[in-house]
């Protein structure tokens, strides 16, 4: 599945690029005017294929998994916490689930990695790969055959959405601990250092902090990913809602489908999908930047450019809900527009 889904992974369509480019240079308005909306409006229509897709199917797939690096001491919070925040997911009073109301997108969780047995739930896709990843300072995360299974799981939770009509799907995730793989995925695959791209996460203080850089880099030293190889980087210092993430970043790809990467867990998984399919990036929308110091390295490396600047650290997906009725604006403003022949108004001469 994963080598079918990177080559069904296409560049985006020029032609209707073009179209929304001509159409935005005839709107009421100044050339330029609306700023993001309309270099948005120009790369939805290049992801979709049209200047006037429907945008009105919107899901935040929250990935969730347990991490047992967290035997070392490097989140404020017990692991505990996350087959707990996951019910509170699916009873709809997180964060997430009021930001979703409000953006008019459902929430789906998929489990591929929950210390914990879940019970049944119409918005939970049970995929769970295994319960937690392994302490990676003492090996492996995971096994490759494992980090596949979880990037598949995200692929397959994405499309089954895009088979009963999805047309913007956000990326959020769960789990106690996942700011250490995802600063150590950072650091591999940017080549920063582990300093530089490691925060606070949770909330730690700076004794913990130094934990935290420390645990990072006997991990690093003990598996010793190849950064030429996203699965092996993966397999070793990752977590399966982070594989997860990159499986839905490349399947929305696949379904050409606007894909929203939510913040630091969320680049990571984007991280892994570019460096697997280097052109999933062109799907990707950065909706916001996290106080998180790894992401901005991480967007800068993709090259990609956040919506919002508001200082959040939640994950579950908060600010790409936060930042769907933006993408939604720059549609409608292209399409809803009266252009300068329309409105009977002088264009520039």
């Amino acid at each position: 599945m994963l080598e079918k889904t990177i080559t069904a992974i296409t560049p985006l369509d020029q032609k209707a690029m073009a179209a929304a480019q001509d159409r935005q240079a005839q709107l009421t308005k100044p050339t330029g005017a609306l700023g993001r909306l309309e270099t948005l409006s120009v790369q939805i229509a290049g992801i979709t294929g049209r200047i006037d897709p429907p945008l009105t199917e919107r899901v935040v797939i929250v990935a969730a998994g347990d991490h047992g690096v967290t035997a070392e001491g490097i989140s404020a919070y017990p692991s505990a916490v996350t087959p707990q925040m996951v019910l509170n997911f699916l009873n709809g009073g997180a964060a997430i689930n009021v930001l979703a109301r409000q953006a008019g997108a459902r929430v789906v969780v998929l489990d591929v990695g929950v210390a914990a047995d879940l019970p049944d739930h119409p918005d939970l896709i049970k995929a769970k790969v295994a319960p937690g990843t392994n302490n990676f300072t003492k090996g492996p995360a995971m096994t490759r055959n494992q980090a596949i299974q979880a990037i598949e799981a995200g692929m397959t939770a994405v499309t089954r959405e895009a088979e009963q009509g999805l047309h913007l799907v956000g990326t959020g995730d769960m789990g106690i601990g996942n700011t250490t793989p995802s600063s150590a995925i950072c650091a591999v695959l940017t080549g920063a250092g582990i300093a530089e791209v490691t925060g606070h996460g949770t909330g730690i203080d700076d004794a913990a902090w130094q934990n935290k850089v420390m645990v990072i880099q006997r991990a690093l030293d003990k598996n010793q990913p190849d950064p030429q190889d996203p699965l092996d980087v993966l397999a070793k210092v990752g977590g399966f809602e982070i594989g997860a993430i990159a499986g839905i970043i490349l399947g929305a790809a696949a379904n050409r489908i606007p894909v929203l990467v939510d913040g630091f867990i969320s680049t990571a998984g984007a991280l892994i999908a570019a460096a697997l399919a280097p052109l999933s990036r062109d799907y990707m929308i950065a909706a916001h930047r996290s106080v998180e110091p790894g992401h901005k390295i991480m967007q800068q490396h993709l090259n990609l450019d956040p919506i919002f600047h508001l200082d959040l650290r939640l994950g579950e997906g908060t600010g790409a809900a936060l930042a769907m009725p933006v993408v939604v604006a720059a549609t409608v403003t292209l399409n809803e527009m009266a252009t300068f022949s329309e409105a009977a108004v002088s264009g520039r001469l």
